[in-house]
């Protein structure tokens, strides 16, 4: 158990529990819990960032009491401000590293893991599958969705969304991307919403937001909806904010990006 006081004793029990994941995670019985797992870990690296952080700024501050094993105070000095940059360069390091692992752990929220493997030949055509993807958003295009989910719910995020929606065109765009599903592809820190002809998947932990719609439904026209609430670090101008714009007809579209 953490102790939250003593950094020695959570940094062992920390490489502990690497190594005793390093074993376990050689097999997963359940896919579908690896997306859990790559969860933690991004959580777990977030921290580790901030662990690289506080310890560089230790060493800055206590540079006054640094001496090598001759008792030399200038070199103390030297090694204590080196080992500070060095490790304020891996932090830097390790969010390039986090940013691969949360377009991963994205990737890994769409996979719909079955029980049998699929057949070597594929003679069913894309349509018999169940929900093809409208759209899917991350980054700061997904926080604007995500604001309007907490400012007006989910319906209202739906319709927003339902403008990236051009009926057939889209269908033939998803089955294109191979944006289409047997299930709904949400991962299990994923959110799930349905409103009418549509299922709307969000995760405000890794910032992303899919729409998803049922191909059998009939080709109707989106209907207008509100623009996404300004974050609250958004520049203004005197047109007022610019919302996430609707897609040109001839862009792609899917989770295939």
């Amino acid at each position: 158990m953490p102790t939250y006081d003593n950094p020695t004793i959570d940094a062992a029990e920390a490489s502990d529990a690497l190594r005793g994941l390093a074993h376990a995670s050689r097999v997963f019985d359940q896919p579908a819990e690896m997306y859990g797992v790559i969860g933690d870990l991004s959580s777990a690296m977030r921290s580790l960032h901030q662990v690289l952080e506080q310890i560089a700024t230790n060493h800055e501050n206590r540079a006054a009491f640094a001496f090598n094993d001759d008792g030399n105070h200038d070199a103390g000095v030297r090694d204590a401000l080196a080992a500070a940059d060095e490790l304020r360069q891996a932090a830097r390091l390790l969010d390039q590293s986090y940013d691969r692992l949360a377009t991963g752990f994205v990737a890994a929220g769409r996979i719909a893991w079955h029980h049998d493997p699929a057949p070597e030949t594929h003679t069913t055509e894309a349509m018999n599958q169940t929900w093809i993807n409208v759209v899917f958003l991350q980054g700061d295009e997904a926080d604007e969705v995500l604001d309007l989910i907490d400012t007006h719910g989910t319906q209202t995020a739906v319709e927003y969304l339902s403008n990236w929606d051009y009926g057939e065109e889209t269908t033939s765009a998803a089955i294109a991307n191979h944006a289409t599903y047997e299930t709904i592809p949400a991962g299990t820190l994923d959110k799930v919403a349905e409103h009418g002809i549509y299922t709307l998947t969000y995760n405000p932990f890794m910032g992303h937001v899919g729409l998803f719609r049922h191909p059998d439904i009939g080709e109707e026209p989106a209907k207008p909806a509100p623009e996404p609430a300004p974050r609250r670090h958004a520049v203004r101008d005197a047109s007022g904010y610019q919302p996430v714009r609707r897609p040109d007809a001839t862009q792609s579209r899917g989770l295939g990006l």
